[in-house]
């Protein structure tokens, strides 16, 4: 992951190149780290590095449902609202069973899914939007599948400043330090032990 998204043909790979670095970011940022550091809360937020990269899995895939259903909407959820929120919820928390390995693999498996929808779909096909939901707007009938991939690179973008302030807070480590450092042991580089302060190899 270099410090910059490198520079973009087309609108298609734009989307492609942006998304890929976002993603890129919560792997770097947990370079390195424990589950128990991945899953401690060192700020006065609730947001673990854990928590976000589960949270960077889900809203990858909740939102790449619906462009994958596009036009049509995707299969309706069975649960009830009360318990699909809790659900929800339950993405922000890395749980006792979790392991920092098995959330990252999950999320490399979804980055791909991702990005290979984005180089395939049809960026003007529209997305129903869900009723009934408190957070979504009443006024809109559909969404374009380019606007959802634009709120998919928001939210991680978002979400990765979280996980930069978190990761700080635990060990002193910044992003471009991770960077480096991870770049020296790819594929699963967040297994290697890194320390604030270390030369990459």
């Amino acid at each position: 992951m270099p410090a910059l998204a490198p520079p973009v043909a087309d609108e298609r790979d734009a989307l492609h190149q942006y998304l890929a670095y976002h993603q890129s970011a919560f792997l770097a940022v947990s370079y390195g780290l424990t589950d128990e550091q991945a899953r401690s809360t060192p700020t006065v937020s609730a947001l673990s590095i854990g928590g976000l990269i589960k949270h960077a899995t889900g809203v990858q895939r909740h939102w790449m449902a619906r462009v994958a259903a596009a036009p049509d909407a995707p299969p309706a959820d069975s649960l009830p609202f009360a318990e699909a929120a809790k659900n929800y919820q339950g993405e922000y928390v890395m749980a006792p069973n979790d392991t920092l390995t098995g959330l990252c693999d999950a999320l490399v498996a979804q980055n791909a899914e991702s990005l290979r929808l984005v180089d395939t779909c049809d960026l003007d096909a529209a997305v129903p939007v869900p009723r009934n939901v408190p957070w979504f707007p009443n006024d809109v009938d559909a969404w374009s599948v380019r606007w959802v991939i634009l709120h998919v690179i928001g939210e991680l973008a978002r979400h990765a400043g979280h996980a930069d302030i978190i990761r700080e807070s635990i060990d002193g480590a910044t992003m471009y330090e991770l960077i480096a450092a991870r770049e020296k042991w790819p594929p699963r580089p967040w297994v290697t032990p890194w320390q604030p302060g270390a030369k990459a190899r």
